[in-house]
């Protein structure tokens, strides 16, 4: 009786709205990976700029050091 209740009308609506609340939920996760690696990138760009700036100071002061000599 179970199985007859399962592919009726009821239970086809049951399903749908099961199939769709599993979609918004991975589209949610998959957003939220997105976003994730998003912020990961921003951060790893804005490291990577400060150290090239680091860098270009410590050897501007390196050349002007060695042309004083």
């Amino acid at each position: 009786m179970v199985f007859l209740k399962a592919t009726g009308i009821v239970g086809s609506i049951l399903a749908l709205i099961a199939v769709v609340i599993l979609f918004f939920k991975t589209l949610i996760a998959f957003i939220a990976f997105l976003t994730g690696a998003l912020k990961i990138g921003i951060v790893l760009i804005f490291v990577i700029v400060f150290v090239a700036v680091g860098f270009l100071v410590f050897r501007g002061m390196a050349n002007s050091r060695r042309k004083k000599e």
